[in-house]
This record gives C-alpha cells, sequence and structure tokens, in this order.
C-alpha cells in the first residue's frame, strides 16, 4: 500500500501509467483528474508531489507490469 494520495490524475496515478504504458519519465498530474483542465508539469510541481510521480513509477516498475502492445 503506498503511502501516496493515489487519485486518479494524481501525481502517483500519472507516474505508474506513464511506466505502464511505456512513456518517457515526465512528472506531471491533472488536479482536475486525467485530462481535465490543465496538467501541472515538473517545473511547478512541489517536492511531495515529484516524490509521488516517483514512487508511482517505481510501484509500476517493480511490478513488472507494462502494456501489451501486441
Amino acid at each position: 500500500m503506498s503511502a501516496h494520495d493515489e487519485r486518479h490524475g494524481g501525481p502517483f496515478d500519472c507516474g505508474s501509467a506513464d511506466n505502464y504504458y511505456g512513456r518517457p519519465f515526465n512528472p506531471h498530474y491533472w488536479p482536475g483528474g486525467t485530462g481535465k483542465g490543465l496538467s501541472i508539469g515538473t517545473a511547478s510541481m512541489e517536492a511531495e508531489e515529484l516524490s509521488a510521480y516517483a514512487a508511482g513509477w517505481a510501484d509500476n516498475e517493480a511490478s513488472g507490469a507494462r502494456k501489451n502492445w501486441g
């Protein structure tokens, strides 16, 4: 279980999803939920938010879960 907020579109969720879909490591999140409003990028993120994105990325990396595009 993660100590981070795992809401849809939050930093942890975005990190996990980016890793799952094979996208590059690019910290960001959506305050209103995925695809709603403007995303917040690295330059505007707090240290805790950056940490949550990295934790989501690492969590999915450790699970070995990846989108099968085949």
